[in-house]
């Protein structure tokens, strides 16, 4: 009887890194660990007692924590699974994106050699960073002006989560960091090369991030014509190679082998995002099937045979989530992290009095007086912008809008309320999607908060689809190590994979007819909202958004 053989799949996420054994044959996942990141977030100031202040709309991260995960999360997943390690065939791994950083030609980062220790700008720039939105604006506009034929596979804007944008920020900012930058990596393709020593671009990543249209990057004159010294960009810092979904990347280094406890020499994964690698976990590989991966932020991703340009889309890439089919991505920049404000900084002290009495979290405990609600009771619409909009204004500088409170609103009413936002946020995508021409089956979710049954039924009611979920709480790092096992040749290919170790149930929640009907007149009024603050209509949210700037830079120099 032959041995069975397991993969291991490593997710990047926002906060934290997890680790799953997965059985090849058929997709049983048989354990996970997470490791947390020790430094987490930056958004207030560099690691240190005196670490430097950080601006506005900055959000960094340490890359060690990064290899901590390798080192302590996969190799205790091992354990847990009780499996000989030299059972493991293969390792993937997915990441938030566009999480980028800046390293020498061996792969150090700058932010890890002392001269470079205090300057924000050599760390990891999460793919939450948005102050590059002034550089975005100005790439858009030249684009625009210039007829490139690649703008219109981004919906007609580039965001400023990109490579281009922070890399033009980096130059502008800190021309120090910018010359000594041999490389500007995806954290995707930076963790890839840190376990099998090579450096090649994954072509999700490369595609949906990197401006990677046909084979090609954008021109030099094009660079140049932003910025003098940003016309080598791409052939001085961006690597050339551009390797497959499921490819094999190189295998894995003895010094790899030490931090995860596996076999020397097993097969290592071309890198993925976090987002499209969910969808062949959730054998969504098909047209007309939406993914929304919701954690944080939500990402909705979804293949179909169709090429079409669909407005404020973050891209279309062929090949980009599985072969054969375009690969279209967009996206909400908050969800949980809208949700997670609201209960740590607006709920008032008795809700967590009443919360931790009835043995639950604040948002089981507000979830739960939401749900005696019926549409629309609370009296209020909001707009889900607290961390900008990137689906389908792409505009980081827009903000969170409450409209209808009264002195007899309660936490519980704002938080549906910011709920029903979020969802009529991915219907907006959605229409936006159908209305140009790719239809919309089904909505997948994946992540964490498909454990909130009343945001799922919110989701189902307002969007009038099925949504199916993902069979696994651990949807990304299953997809990562579904690729692991094409990259170890176990399966032809993606699809295949995709069908024998993916996991879905279906339709666990369905539209109602009334309540649907009741969220098309409150989707009415969010749409008016929308175009309002985000069309032109009122600019107030940028006009507060630079004072605050300016505000900012004024206590920095008292300082």
């Amino acid at each position: 009887m032959s041995r069975a053989e397991y993969v291991v799949g490593v997710d990047f996420g926002t906060l934290s890194g997890r680790a799953l054994v997965v059985a090849v044959e058929d997709g049983t996942e048989v354990a996970s660990a997470e490791s947390v990141y020790a430094h987490g977030v930056l958004t207030d100031a560099l690691p240190g007692r005196a670490g430097r202040r950080l601006p506005a709309d900055w959000a960094l991260q340490v890359p060690s924590d990064y290899v901590d995960v390798l080192r302590h999360a996969v190799p205790e997943a091992v354990r847990k699974a009780g499996i000989d390690p030299a059972d493991v065939i293969a390792i993937g791994t997915d990441f938030t994106a566009c999480t980028v950083l800046p390293t020498t030609r061996d792969g150090t980062p700058l932010c890890e050699l002392p001269a470079f220790a205090d300057q924000p700008h050599a760390y990891v720039k999460l793919w939450k960073h948005h102050a590059a939105q002034p550089q975005a604006d100005r790439i858009n506009a030249l684009a625009a002006e210039r007829g490139e034929p690649w703008l219109g596979r981004y919906g007609g804007l580039i965001s400023s989560e990109w490579e281009f944008a922070k890399g033009l920020q980096v130059l502008e900012e800190a021309p120090e960091v910018y010359a000594a930058m041999d490389c500007w990596v995806e954290a995707a393709d930076w963790i890839v090369w840190q376990l099998c020593g090579t450096y090649v671009r994954n072509a999700c990543a490369t595609g949906y991030k990197a401006i990677y249209q046909d084979g090609r990057f954008p021109a030099t004159d094009f660079l140049t014509a932003l910025h003098p010294s940003f016309g080598g960009f791409v052939e001085d810092r961006l690597a050339q190679t551009v390797a497959q979904l499921g490819d094999r990347a190189g295998t894995l280094t003895r010094e790899a082998a030490a931090w995860t406890g596996l076999p020397e020499g097993i097969p290592v994964a071309v890198g993925n995002v976090d987002a499209h690698v969910s969808a062949p976990a959730a054998q969504a590989v098909d047209d007309g099937q939406m993914v929304a991966i919701m954690g944080t932020s939500t990402c909705h991703v979804m293949s179909s045979s169709v090429l079409r340009e669909v407005p404020g889309m973050c891209g279309v890439v062929d090949g980009g989530i599985v072969p054969g089919l375009w690969g279209y991505e967009a996206g909400q920049s908050g969800v949980g992290d809208i949700f997670g404000w609201f209960a740590e900084h607006a709920a008032p002290a008795y809700v967590y009095e009443a919360a931790a009495a009835g043995g639950m979290s604040v948002h089981d405990y507000l979830s739960g007086l939401a749900a005696e609600q019926v549409v629309g009771e609370h009296g209020l619409v909001a707009l889900d912008w607290h961390n900008g909009n990137r689906s389908v204004l792409v505009d980081h500088g827009l903000s969170g809008v409450v409209v209808g409170q009264t002195l007899a609103t309660r936490p519980e009413d704002v938080y549906r309320a910011l709920v029903e936002a979020t969802a009529f946020g991915t219907r907006t995508i959605i229409e936006a999607f159908v209305g140009s021409g790719v239809p919309v089956e089904e909505l997948v979710i994946a992540g964490g908060l498909a454990r909130n049954s009343l945001l799922m039924q919110i989701y189902s009611d307002v969007t009038r689809l099925p949504l199916s979920v993902v069979g696994s709480a651990q949807g990304p790092a299953l997809g990562a190590a579904l690729h692991a096992a094409v990259a170890a040749g176990a399966y032809a290919d993606i699809r295949a994979a995709a069908k024998a170790m993916g996991s879905v149930r279906k339709a666990v929640y369905v539209p109602d007819e009334a309540r649907a009907r009741a969220y098309d007149r409150l989707y009415a009024e969010y749409v008016a909202l929308h175009d309002y603050f985000g069309r032109g209509g009122n600019d107030v949210m940028h006009r507060l958004r630079a004072l605050r700037a300016e505000a900012s830079r004024e206590e920095r120099e008292d300082r």
